[in-house]
């Protein structure tokens, strides 16, 4: 009896004894595996700011938000991916989420859209120029053409267009008896000077002059503020009864905001249509711009003159108006290339070899889908005007991870002086 127990004690030990050899052989293999196998260095970047980047999890000191895990660069995202080969050849490092070039993926995929992932070259990696930043924050970059192609890159060239803007506000028919009365007072002053221009009495000469003056000032603060305007005004064939009553002439005031008013001058052409008369457009031109600005409403009120052969716009008919405004030839771009940074305005050139370049330009006017360049820019060169977002999302983040290894190697060059 004791010996079974000595042999059963025996045979349990020596299965123990086997299965911790075992444990240690497993063990000592998985870690002698994984201490060959280096870890991924990662890096991480702010989702809103893309130019805080950091080797290490944290906030963002700008917007607190905490900083998303990105790969250090597409070779070495590449690293963990089997190298693939596309049906042209061309070797294919991994795969970017379409929307979003920080989301990379070893094989391909689709987002939560539908879209597939978008493959990255080999020779994009290494063709990706790195001499510097061209717009603080940004540094050009080099896409293939099939990359291009599946972004959907779309470009127009800067040119030169005639540009015509359209300011549209709303008005009314006048009815101003003020002005009425004003240009009244002023043709009657008129009258006085010429009947008095060859008194023997000097006294009477000045004062009949003085009025005249005193009229055409308020004249001038009615709007009407220039020479030629009273003059036109004043003849005896316009009708000032049409600033109280309908009659074929009528004034039209209308409201032009603070940021139009350099646009605006005498002479240029509007047109009206009136909610009361659908169908029927009038057409007649400036004759006064307002000298002086409502401070209530940011507005200068316009005085245009209008046809009315019918006699159909009675004083107070609330009114549509557009005034057109011819620019000229002026060198021009879709207004869909444009980039707004904030205080600076941004498109992307493309150049030769697939190469694309950020470039801040100063922009005019806008005007029918267009702006106007004032610098920046030479006739001929090409803008992007589709996938400019991705391309810059691109840059910028290519932009910022420039910055942190300079930053980093010139830390280390400290370090080692040190």
């Amino acid at each position: 009896m004791m010996r079974k127990r000595l042999i059963l004690i025996s045979a349990v030990l020596g299965i123990a004894l086997m299965g911790g050899v075992l444990l240690l052989r497993f063990f000592g293999k998985h870690s002698r595996e994984m201490a060959g196998t280096p870890a991924k260095k990662g890096m991480y970047q702010c989702s809103m700011h893309p130019t805080i980047v950091s080797d290490k999890p944290g906030i963002c000191p700008i917007c607190q938000m905490r900083l998303e895990r990105v790969e250090e660069t597409a070779a070495s995202a590449a690293k963990d991916i089997q190298t693939q080969v596309d049906s042209q050849g061309s070797k294919i490092l991994f795969y970017r989420h379409p929307m979003n070039p920080k989301v990379t993926s070893g094989v391909p995929a689709k987002d939560e859209m539908g879209m597939a992932y978008i493959p990255v070259y080999e020779h994009e990696e290494e063709a990706s120029p790195r001499e510097g930043l061209s717009v603080e924050g940004r540094t050009s970059l080099t896409l293939s053409n099939e990359r291009q192609q599946l972004i959907g890159v779309t470009t127009a060239k800067a040119v030169r267009k005639n540009l015509n803007i359209e300011i549209r506000t709303v008005g009314k028919v006048a009815y101003d008896p003020e002005l009425y009365n004003a240009i009244t007072e002023y043709k009657e002053a008129l009258r006085s000077r010429e009947k008095l221009k060859d008194s023997l009495y000097p006294e009477a000469r000045e004062r009949a002059e003085a009025l005249v003056q005193a009229s055409a000032l308020k004249l001038r603060l009615q709007g009407l503020g220039e020479e030629d305007q009273i003059q036109e005004v004043s003849k005896n064939s316009f009708d000032l009864t049409s600033l109280l009553l309908p009659g074929k002439n009528v004034w039209v005031y209308a409201q032009v905001y603070e940021y139009e008013v350099d646009l605006v001058q005498p002479g240029q052409m509007v047109t009206v249509t009136v909610p009361a008369i659908p169908g029927k457009v009038f057409r007649g031109k400036i004759m006064a711009v307002d000298p002086v600005l409502n401070a209530a409403t940011r507005s200068i009120r316009v005085r245009a003159e209008i046809a009315t052969p019918q006699e159909r716009l009675r004083p107070e008919m609330f009114v549509h108006v557009v005034i057109n405004i011819p620019l000229g030839s002026r060198l021009a771009i879709p207004e869909r290339a444009v980039l707004d940074a904030g205080d600076t305005q941004v498109v992307f050139i493309k150049k030769g070899a697939g190469e694309f370049e950020p470039r801040p330009v100063r922009l005019g006017r806008e005007a029918e889908g267009y702006y106007e360049v004032q610098s920046g820019l030479k006739e001929g060169e090409e803008v992007v005007t589709s996938a400019n977002f991705l391309i810059d999302s691109e840059s910028r983040f290519r932009a910022a991870l420039e910055t942190f290894s300079k930053k980093g190697a010139a830390s280390s060059e400290r370090s080692h002086h040190h």
